[in-house]
């Protein structure tokens, strides 16, 4: 009497193939995984921008005067009456990329000017490297 092998399995070309296709649909998701990733710093950060402004305008508001540099959002300045902060978190002083964000007063563009130079923290740039500001 004859024995017929009834055990099926995969070869090792059928394999390849499956890995083949699993690594080609990661090359294409993955890069856009990490893309949106930065797109929503981006979006943090021009979020961040505008609280930021809306706490320097309480500052305004509270205390008749800008206040000299972003700290001054945290910590009380002496000399200043009327302060009710702190108007903001330490932790709101970076942007999503860690980099403190850049106040001038007074401003170019506006009474006081509110930026981040992106994720690679330099001037100018494209895209997520791009500089984010409360004037635009």
């Amino acid at each position: 009497m004859k024995r017929v092998n009834t055990a099926q399995g995969f070869s090792l070309i059928e394999l390849l193939v499956v890995l083949l296709i699993l690594g080609l649909i990661a090359g294409l998701v993955v890069p856009n995984i990490f893309q949106r990733g930065e797109d929503a710093k981006v979006r943090t950060a021009q979020a961040e921008i505008q609280r930021l402004s809306s706490a320097v305008d309480e500052f305004y508001l509270d205390t008749g005067r800008l206040p000299r540099e972003l700290r001054e959002l945290v910590e009380r300045p002496s000399n200043v009456s009327n302060w009710n902060g702190p108007y903001v978190n330490r932790s709101n002083l970076n942007d999503p990329w860690d980099n403190a964000y850049h106040y001038r007063f007074p401003g170019q563009h506006r009474s006081f000017d509110l930026y981040s130079y992106g994720a690679d923290g330099s001037p100018g740039g494209e895209g997520i490297n791009r500089q984010i500001t409360n004037w635009d």
